[in-house]
């Protein structure tokens, strides 16, 4: 007599603007195809969506990102308790490729989110609260507003009269949105208690201005429940080998979230030219033939590794290399603190250690 098995239950939900294509994969061989059906995408169809599967019980259910259109979707699912996880769609496809998959259609994307959730499972991951989502999408607008501006102030400079009144015109609108923005943002901030006692804390690290500080809190809720290790690669900064028999490739850093990259640059750039315990490291590093960017990893790697040494308290001791190595004040002073979830008293202690170390650069 053959042992009981019991099959599990995968999701894949494909979304687009106006329908979600949905595929049910069980684990059992024998209905390893799935039951693939649509729903629209709105209330009636998401109520619709969520009866089926809280009466099949899935284990894991997989959307891709797909530039907010998900949001809706995520929320509901996530309120009425189900397993939900968002995925990057790069993933998807090179998983559908590496299957053998390379037709697309909405159904078939279906398909092979549900096959990548039975094969892969990533883990679901809780949404942010409705304060962080809020801080997400006033720091979008404002970085939005801030491309616009840089556009037309380009644009401005071989525009002939008649058209350059208008681009001004248009200038003057968008900095006076900006204005209103960043007001939206301090309000979002100062309406917060976590919030605000979180940004108080970011900003009392020497080199850590507003901007930098909102960066963080919206754009990186996980900071405080990932190693470090993992927060790097989350971000795109930690450095990827490329070798092969004996081959050994340059490492880079690509991919995770360059909005968070774009906020921490400049750290390790003022540092190098501001600091000068830095900025003789910096200098000997490139008169012994290091490229620039190297040079300026190591110099945050370095800082780091002083960091961690100057307070018992900071929760990683020289494990900080591959932490936003592109940045010097903001990953040395700060992320070392929030790799793992210290008590707030710990955290005050550390912040208030880290604060008396002699490198300081000017805030952003």
């Amino acid at each position: 007599m053959e042992p009981m098995t019991t099959a599990q239950l995968y999701a894949g939900v494909d979304v687009s603007k106006d329908r979600l294509d949905v595929c049910l994969r069980w684990s059992e061989h024998e209905r390893r195809d799935g039951d693939v059906f649509f729903v629209t995408h709105d209330d009636a169809g998401i109520d619709t969506l969520i009866s089926r599967l809280l009466e099949e019980h899935p284990v894991l259910v997989i959307l891709e990102a797909t530039g907010g259109f998900e949001r809706a979707v995520v929320g509901a699912l996530a309120a009425e308790g189900l397993p939900v996880a968002v995925v990057n769609p790069r993933q998807v496809r090179d998983f559908a490729r590496a299957t053998g998959q390379l037709a697309k259609t909405d159904t078939l994307d279906a398909r092979v989110l549900a096959r990548f959730a039975e094969a892969v499972r990533p883990a679901p991951k809780p949404l942010p609260d409705e304060e962080i989502r809020a801080l997400q999408e006033i720091l979008a607008r404002r970085r939005q507003l801030l491309g616009m501006l840089t556009a037309e102030n380009n644009r401005l400079h071989s525009a002939s009269k008649p058209v350059a009144k208008r681009i001004a015109a248009h200038v003057g609108w968008l900095e006076k949105e900006l204005e209103r923005t960043n007001r939206d943002l301090d309000g979002a901030i100062k309406g917060s208690p976590t919030l605000r006692e979180n940004e108080a804390l970011l900003r009392s690290v020497p080199g850590v201005g507003p901007v930098l500080a909102r960066t963080l809190l919206a754009e990186v809720p996980e900071l405080g429940t990932l190693t470090h290790k993992r927060l790097a690669a989350l971000v795109g900064v930690a450095p990827l080998n490329r070798d092969s028999g004996t081959l050994r490739g340059r490492r880079s850093v690509w991919g995770g979230r360059a909005e968070v990259r774009a906020a921490l640059y400049m750290g390790a750039l003022v540092a190098a030219r501001r600091n000068p315990a830095i900025r003789e490291f910096y200098e000997r590093l490139l008169a012994a033939g290091k490229p620039k960017k190297v040079a300026l990893v190591a110099c945050a790697c370095a800082s780091c590794s002083l960091s961690s040494t100057r307070s018992s308290n900071t929760v990683l001791l020289g494990g900080l290399l591959t932490i936003f190595p592109l940045d010097f004040e903001d990953s040395c002073f700060f992320l070392p603190l929030f790799t793992q979830r210290p008590r707030r008293g710990v955290l005050r202690k550390s912040l208030g250690a880290l604060q008396a170390v002699s490198m300081v650069a000017p805030s952003r």
